[in-house]
């Protein structure tokens, strides 16, 4: 697939824009002509632009749908046509209830995150096997991609790959802090957690959790104290609340 309809103008949008502008043939739809035109420039002019509010034709094309589950039926009704594909990135945003605004021959969702616009996005997706192929292509182009089987799962996954990386900054933000506290400068501690943040996907590649745990701690050293902490503060259970709190808000609760 080398043709791409996206419509949106936010931070998701335009980071898979960043990924994809050099990789497929690009139109952003939007509302913001401002917006539309820095995309454009961002690009490097190898983008078509559209403004939303003028209507656009989507009848046999492949769309991306990157706007706010809220704003879905008023985006809707500019986009005029049948779809051969509609790929949504609408948290919490059902098929049945894409199919209710928007025509598409199938229909797929995505939850990317903003890591996309460096090529690192770890993206899910569930939905119409038939677009498997395509909606891979299109999420492998900014970085790893992983096809569920429900869209339970994918609300689930959501929870992790789309929030987590909020949930990461606030990790990092902590432990850059902590050195601050204890008299590390701001540039030196951030530096230090970007190298880490490097460093754990290898790791995690090669090492369950618990077992780079085990490989780092020793008895009665520096990681096993700070590691105690960590517990005693609930670092653990905070994390794992915060995933089923935000799987529970993609339902609405």
């Amino acid at each position: 697939m080398k043709r791409l309809i996206i419509v949106g103008n936010g931070k998701m949008a335009e980071a898979i824009v960043r990924g994809l502008c050099q990789k497929m043939d690009l139109t952003v739809v939007a509302r913001d002509v401002t917006a539309l035109e820095k995309m454009h420039a961002l690009c490097g002019g190898r983008l078509s632009t559209k403004k939303l509010d003028e209507g656009v034709s989507i009848e046999g094309e492949n769309v991306l749908l990157a706007v706010k589950p809220y704003a879905l039926e008023a985006v809707a009704e500019h986009l005029k046509g049948r779809a051969n594909a509609l790929f949504s990135i609408l948290a919490g945003t059902a098929i049945e209830q894409l199919v209710l605004h928007i025509r598409a021959a199938h229909y797929v969702r995505m939850m990317p995150n903003l890591a996309a616009a460096y090529g690192a996005s770890m993206t899910t997706l569930c939905g119409d096997e038939k677009m498997k192929k395509e909606a891979m292509e299109i999420a492998e182009g900014i970085g790893r991609a992983l096809w569920l089987e429900s869209e339970k799962e994918i609300d689930i996954a959501t929870a992790i790959a789309g929030s987590g990386p909020a949930f990461l900054a606030m990790v990092a933000e902590a432990l850059a802090d902590g050195g601050v506290k204890e008299g590390l400068g701001r540039h030196q501690a951030m530096e230090l957690v970007q190298g880490l943040f490097e460093g754990m996907g290898p790791l995690l590649e090669h090492y369950h959790p618990a077992l780079l745990k085990d490989a780092v701690m020793s008895p009665g050293g520096t990681t096993a104290a700070g590691y105690a902490k960590m517990e005693s503060k609930g670092v653990r259970e905070g994390c794992i609340e915060a995933v089923g709190a935000a799987y529970r808000r993609t339902k609405g609760e």
